[in-house]
């Protein structure tokens, strides 16, 4: 397949697309506060805990950490351990007054209601931001950091790791190249939520614990009583009933299982097939379990119907959480791993995958009998580990199901949660297959991609531009697990158009004190 529409339009991810004079030349100086890729940028963090503290790993070892802020000093303690030099703060309005002149980017890795409020806060004042998936809680607050980024000129990230894979691209070069023809469905799934859905009931009111400011924490949310669920010790995430993670599951601070884990898990549909750029037809709600007046259900399916972009037929992408095995999908071969395939028992430390679940990818390594360390980073698809895994009397692992299908007219594709294992179905279609010329250049790293930025390099592959558009359409689905039937939208108006009341969470409501000054859209 020549050079076609399907992918021109990646831009700077085009392979060869790099300025010749390198990424310090002047043509790629594009962001205020450039600094010389040899000099340190001064980090700062809001939210230092959890996933906060796994991006400051990330960063600390080329960039200075020099201010931090969370307003649970017992959830922030480990880190402020690690980064004794660092200031301190529980308001993060107070930091960036305060420290403002000596930071040049920050991580905001805040529950997902307060991400739009703190990236827009840093990027009025010049600063890069590397703000956590799902990016916002609500499409307004999509656009808004869209727009603000270009007004304001700085560098920009969301934290979905996936989209810097290997396997992701590899995953759209195949698409791109024809070898599974026109995909007219997909299929993404996740074991996520780990955490409580479906409660019906909220506890009675607790004392706030000393080490947390709740105030703070609720930020832009109405104010209500604090509880810990009569807990009297943190559960198995190190939480209580609303935090320090629990509230992804709340419709008020977070966006479900979708919101956890679709940034992530649908990364290489939307990289691969443009759902980005195409018009959303209709999304639906097709099967919830376990409802509740105030959180995400137990488990639901959800369909999205997109239209055709270019030469690429119209698509039909389904999502399933709460499983706690990959579902059944009608066109994949019997008896092939999809998604994230087993690991091989190994008697030696994990892979650099690093334990799942609070902390995501590149949290604190887990060590133990198993090695994930398979992958195709060349040309090649490593056919040698994966036969390992299939040999007689091999001892595997089996993971918790997420990953996603691709179905075509003429093959299957499939790859794990973060891009990993990408692969033909059956697979031994991969015995001698050589992946396609690669189109697409290739990420030195998710934050070393927004280090990059930062320094007048490239734009991050998941800047806001692309971050953005991608996380509109996946928050339709947020919405439709709220409603029952198919919600049709109006990206041009930016509406729901069939359903009053859902059109109503396409924009948050702030707290008196907590709003933030608007971009024209």
């Amino acid at each position: 397949m020549g050079f076609s529409r399907r992918y021109f339009f990646y831009g700077s991810l085009l392979a060869g697309a790099v300025p010749t004079a390198g990424f310090g030349s002047a043509a790629s100086l594009r962001f205020a506060g450039y600094k010389s890729p040899n000099e340190k940028l001064n980090f700062a963090a809001i939210g230092s805990g959890g996933q906060g503290a796994s991006n400051l790993r990330a960063a600390d070892p080329t960039e200075n950490i020099v201010a931090l802020c969370d307003v649970d000093d017992r959830r922030a303690g480990p880190t402020y351990q690690r980064y004794p030099k660092a200031t301190r703060h529980k308001d993060f309005r107070q930091m960036l007054d305060k420290e403002g002149k000596n930071i040049d980017a920050v991580i905001v890795a805040t529950p997902d209601h307060m991400h739009a409020t703190a990236a827009m806060w840093c990027m009025e004042r010049g600063k890069g931001v590397y703000v956590q998936k799902p990016l916002v809680r609500t499409i307004w607050e999509a656009r808004q950091l869209r727009a603000a980024a270009a007004k304001y000129g700085v560098a920009t990230q969301m934290g979905n790791q996936g989209y810097s894979n290997e396997g992701t691209r590899q995953c759209a070069e195949i698409i791109w190249n024809g070898d599974i023809g026109n995909v007219t469905e997909v299929h993404a799934w996740s074991d996520r939520p780990l955490w409580p859905q479906g409660l019906t009931e909220i506890p009675k009111e607790e004392p706030v614990p000393a080490t947390l400011d709740w105030d703070l924490w609720l930020g832009v949310a109405d104010k209500r009583p604090y509880t810990g669920g009569g807990q009297k010790e943190p559960d198995r995430w190190g939480g209580f009933f609303y935090q320090p993670f629990n509230w992804r599951g709340f419709y008020d601070f977070g966006c479900g299982a979708l919101g956890d884990m679709a940034c992530h898990i649908l990364g290489a549909p939307n990289m691969a097939l443009h759902l980005s750029r195409r018009k959303v037809v209709g999304v639906e709600c097709i099967k919830k379990e376990g409802v509740s007046p105030f959180m995400f259900p137990k488990a639901s399916v959800i369909r999205f119907d997109f239209a055709p972009y270019e030469d690429m037929p119209a698509l039909k992408v389904f999502w399933y959480d709460g499983l706690k095995k990959s579902p059944t999908i009608p066109g994949v071969p019997e008896g092939e791993w999809v998604g994230d395939p087993p690991s091989l028992m190994t008697g030696g430390a994990a892979g650099p995958r690093g334990r799942r679940g609070p902390g995501g990818p590149g949290a604190e390594p887990q060590t133990g009998p198993f090695d994930y360390t398979f992958n195709s980073p060349g040309r090649i698809f490593n056919w040698e580990q994966f036969e390992a895994l299939r040999a007689p009397g091999a001892q595997l692992r089996f993971p918790t199901p997420d990953g996603s299908v691709f179905l075509g007219d003429k093959g299957v594709l499939t790859t794990g949660t973060y891009g990993e294992v990408t692969r033909l179905l059956p697979v031994e279609k991969m015995k001698d297959y050589k992946m396609p010329p690669p189109l697409l250049t290739r990420s030195p790293g998710h934050m070393r991609d927004f280090i990059r930025a930062c320094k007048g390099g490239d734009q991050a592959c998941s800047n806001f531009d692309v971050a953005a558009p991608f996380v509109e359409w996946m928050l339709l689905g947020v919405i439709a697990l709220r409603h029952e039937g198919k919600l049709e939208y109006d990206p041009a108006r930016m509406r729901i158009t069939n359903n009053a009341e859902a059109n109503k969470l396409l924009k948050p409501t702030f707290r008196k004190g907590w709003e933030f000054h608007s971009v024209k859209l």
